[in-house]
């Protein structure tokens, strides 16, 4: 096997930038909203967006049928010309093999794959994504998501190190383990002394953004709802402004906190896209969680606080 090159517009061992994780809108029948979809995904073009993931674990991937998955790839892929990578994670390798032929056949930049959440030695996780390659290809580029906070699947500095050495085609790592600076300075360290090239992005809702950059991330691939705001903050990193980096972090960390708040997150962060303009209804498929009228109320007073604290962050809408 030969590594993987980099997809043309950018999604490679390389990469660099904020791709966000997308969520998936519905109406309040339940139904997808293709409306929303399409200006949701303008939304994060318009914020300038490196790239665009869909299909996460944010997106509710998990609650949807196949073919309602394939439209949602096929219709995000052409209405942006930024790179796309697709959540093709499940529990069936036909599934998985199915929905990635679809999303790279649709032009797809690539996939992301999770392990399984029963998991547990070394050797099964290794077993399973030599499973999961088998199924979507050798030649297909894949980013490998590191989640054991949700997923409940434990994967150590030697265990990433020896995926990225197996399985060529993974070009990104989605670290997003907790804590995990320390993680990322660990695998910079390896590839200084010899580990193959890959690009790591970061995830947590952005909560350790302030100083990821520092310990060697290539950027962020996470859902807070400012994607506009995570695009500046990168490129203060990239340039060397630390303070002002994380001044804007600091102005956005109370958001950034309660949209981290377990079980009702994505009703937090639904709910700011929502009044951002970006989808029309804050409704998570069945079965999910609402916030309460004083949740919402909060959310107003972050908003409104954030508003005089970093009003740039309001200009896309």
């Amino acid at each position: 096997m030969t590594a993987m090159q980099p997809h043309p517009a950018g999604f490679g061992t390389r990469t660099k930038g904020v791709y966000p994780i997308a969520a998936t809108p519905f109406t309040e029948t339940g139904a997808v909203d293709w409306d929303s979809l399409d200006r949701l995904t303008d939304f994060y073009t318009e914020a300038g967006a490196t790239g665009l993931t869909i299909l996460g674990i944010l997106g509710e991937a998990q609650k949807l049928e196949p073919e309602e998955s394939r439209e949602i790839a096929r219709r995000v892929i052409t209405r942006t010309d930024i790179p796309v990578v697709v959540g093709v994670s499940s529990p069936s390798f036909a599934a998985m093999r199915s929905l990635s032929a679809q999303a790279m056949d649709l032009g797809a930049a690539g996939v992301m794959l999770a392990p399984a959440s029963h998991l547990r030695s070394d050797e099964q996780i290794a077993g399973y994504f030599a499973n999961a390659v088998e199924a979507i290809g050798e030649g297909t580029p894949w980013a490998l998501q590191d989640y054991p906070l949700t997923l409940s699947v434990v994967m150590s500095v030697p265990l990433i190190a020896r995926l990225m050495e197996t399985f060529p085609s993974c070009v990104m790592l989605k670290a997003e383990d907790w804590p995990g600076l320390e993680k990322i300075t660990a695998l910079r360290k390896r590839q200084a002394e010899g580990l193959r090239p890959f690009s790591i992005l970061t995830a947590n809702g952005g909560l350790f953004l302030d100083f990821e950059p520092e310990r060697g991330s290539d950027g962020a691939m996470t859902g807070y709802a400012f994607p506009d705001m995570l695009v500046r903050l990168d490129a203060l990193h990239r340039t060397g402004k630390r303070d002002e980096a994380h001044d804007l972090f600091d102005a956005h960390l109370p958001l950034i906190r309660f949209e981290q708040q377990p079980g009702v997150g994505l009703a937090v962060r639904k709910y700011v896209l929502m009044k951002r303009g970006a989808i029309a209804c804050d409704l998570q498929r069945k079965p999910g969680v609402a916030l309460t009228a004083q949740g919402r109320a909060e959310v107003d007073y972050l908003l409104e606080r954030l508003s005089r604290t970093d009003p740039q962050s309001f200009a896309i809408v």
